[in-house]
């Protein structure tokens, strides 16, 4: 069954290398026998991705994208092999869709005229405030 990304964009099952390993850590004696864990590669290059979604993921500054463009993730969450199978595509989709957010761009803006007075107002006014306080009255 094939990964769906977005509306018009999946990734089939023969494009991704899904090896089962052990997971590391603590977990008794069924840690040391069961291949638990998930290894799952994706090529970037040669998937059937739109170019544009190839061109942002190659991009990353991400440690999971390799040199070569591949995306290396592994998921030893659960202990059974098939949810930590699930948690490999959903993290590899959840990698895929946030590399091809197209954020807004920032428009810089300055406080306003009056903005301005009422804080230089309200630092005027603190520091009476603290003036009047170290005085003593007799």
């Amino acid at each position: 069954m094939p990964l769906q990304i977005s509306a018009g964009v999946e990734i089939a099952d023969w494009q991704l290398q899904l090896t089962a390993i052990r997971a590391q850590g603590a977990g008794g004696q069924n840690v040391n026998k069961v291949n638990s864990a998930i290894h799952l590669r994706f090529d970037i290059k040669s998937s059937t991705l739109p170019d544009f979604y190839k061109q942002r993921l190659l991009a990353l500054s991400d440690h999971r994208v390799t040199e070569d463009g591949v995306i290396i993730l592994k998921a030893q969450v659960h202990r059974t092999q098939e949810k930590n199978r699930e948690e490999a595509l959903a993290r590899l989709k959840e990698l895929i869709l946030s590399a091809v957010k197209i954020q807004k761009s920032r428009k810089a803006t300055k406080p306003s005229r009056n903005a301005k007075k009422r804080r230089v107002d309200d630092k005027k006014r603190v520091g009476n405030n603290k003036a009047l306080r170290g005085k003593v009255t007799d």
